[in-house]
């Protein structure tokens, strides 16, 4: 019995080091990353033509809201 405790804490061990040792996934969170952040800067960049965007477009949605309820 113990010999097998010890055996499978080798290959335990064995598979922990090759999962830690394996850089096959790093390229893809990278770029994530790069791209979250170029997205962070542009809507930082552009905040007050967005804001102005959504103002005007929430307004036409109200307008026309308000006069599709009233029957105009």
């Amino acid at each position: 019995m113990w010999l097998l405790m010890n055996d499978l804490g080798l290959k335990a061990r064995l598979a922990f080091s090759k999962f830690m040792c394996d850089e096959e996934g790093d390229v893809n969170i990278v770029s994530i990353v790069v791209l979250i952040g170029i997205a962070v800067l542009l809507a930082v960049f552009f905040k007050g033509q967005i804001m102005d965007l959504l103002e005007t477009l929430f307004g036409t949605i109200k307008d026309k809201a308000n006069s599709a309820v009233s029957g105009e």
